[in-house]
């Protein structure tokens, strides 16, 4: 018999585009012993189970057929009104047809990457920025070009320099407690970002997942609410920090013309997002009081940013700089120079301890004296203990 001949090789898409740094972090540091600030995952107990498994119960008790049916690509009609009506409550009128239900907010910048971007497309980010996004763009062939921030997040200036140069299709942005920064973009700016996506002709994509978990502060708007912003945004929504990460759901709303594109693509990607999922958060919300939940989360998590923040001086060396989140789920840590957050995981790890590497986050150059370490997942008490291990690593 003559040998086999291998089968063709992985595309050149997936061989370039590597996985994501958080995850392998994760799965080295499963162990229960470890303290993980790495990961950007909610309270597992503060998850409503009682609340959520009644929903479930009642669902495929009172509608079993439909929960376990097919559904349509848009989504249960239910559902897209409760989230309708909750966006309008907060200034921004939407509608249930201005909506599309993802399987997860991941999943709709997944689609608008296939529907708005072409091999070569370039796309801006903030710099540093979120990681996950960094894969969808490279699957998608972009060229991904970073914007300069600040404090305050995006460089209104730059961003108009840079759209000028580099005639880019979308700038993704994370306003609102960004991952993995915590910083957020005033109003003034955001008016101003829109201004020059009007004035230049540019997709805005605002990713708002961690905009109820404000601790304190007041709201700002979002980007798509400003008038010279409104037909060409898409701002994307989850619940997965506020009610559970595993139903996977998510939302994207768009402009017609763009939704409707999200649309034909969701439908050769998984037809819908699942039936029961759907119904069953559609049921939890209508039988329970998201808001006082999301209230008991905000204080929880609050209370644990709090904790991180007041142990930071004495865990760090001097001279480190670091941010001071209103809200969301992240701390942004600036060692002194000199130190590098990579090189030192491994030692972190053998004491039990875990943060993620800045550098990954970085599109260009990498600041490797950076580390984002996340507050929402340890009580306390446990952050001061993994404080004090991340202090004997870094002395």
């Amino acid at each position: 018999m003559p040998p086999a001949v291998p089968p063709p090789a992985l595309s050149p898409r997936a061989r370039a585009v590597g996985g994501s740094a958080v995850r392998e972090i994760l799965a080295v540091t499963a162990k229960p012993e470890v303290i993980s600030f790495a990961g950007g995952l909610p309270a597992p107990e503060l998850f409503d189970v009682a609340g959520l498994a009644a929903a479930y119960q009642a669902v495929l008790a009172q509608a079993g057929e439909e929960a376990l049916q097919y559904s349509t690509t848009e989504g249960d009609p239910g559902l897209r009104a409760v989230v309708a009506a909750r966006l309008s409550a907060r200034g921004l009128p939407t509608g249930p047809d201005d909506l599309l239900i993802t399987s997860g907010a991941q999943q709709g910048l997944a689609l608008l990457a296939t529907t708005l971007l072409e091999p070569g497309s370039t796309v801006l980010v903030e710099d540093p920025c979120y990681l996950a996004v960094l894969q969808v763009f490279g699957f998608a062939g972009a060229r991904v070009v970073p914007v300069p921030c600040d404090e305050d997040g995006l460089d209104p200036e730059a961003l108009d320099h840079l759209v000028s140069r580099e005639r880019p299709t979308l700038l993704y942005t994370v306003p609102t407690f960004q991952n993995p920064t915590g910083r957020t973009v005033p109003a003034d700016r955001r008016a101003a970002i829109g201004e020059v996506a009007a004035r230049r002709g540019l997709w805005i994509v605002e990713d708002d997942p961690y905009g109820d978990l404000r601790y304190e502060g007041q709201q700002v708007p979002w980007i798509a609410s400003f008038p010279q912003a409104a037909d060409r945004t898409v701002l994307l929504g989850s619940f997965s920090k506020i009610m559970s990460p595993g139903m996977r759901l998510g939302w994207l709303r768009a402009p017609d013309a763009l939704r409707q594109g999200c649309v034909v693509v969701k439908q050769s990607a998984d037809l819908h997002t699942p039936t029961v999922n759907q119904l069953a958060a559609a049921r939890y919300l209508a039988d329970r009081d998201l808001g006082a939940h999301i209230a008991t989360v905000r204080d929880a998590y609050r209370a644990r940013r709090d904790a991180m923040l007041a142990g930071l001086p004495d865990a760090l060396p001097p001279g480190s700089r670091w941010t001071r989140p209103e809200g969301g789920m992240f701390v942004w840590v600036r060692l002194p120079d000199g130190y590098d957050t990579v090189s030192l995981l491994r030692r972190a790890v053998e004491h039990d301890i875990a943060y993620v590497p800045g550098a990954p986050f970085y599109v260009a150059e990498p600041d490797r004296a950076t580390m984002r370490l996340s507050f929402v997942t340890h009580r306390p008490e446990e952050i001061a203990e993994g404080l004090r291990r991340l202090a004997e690593v870094l002395r």
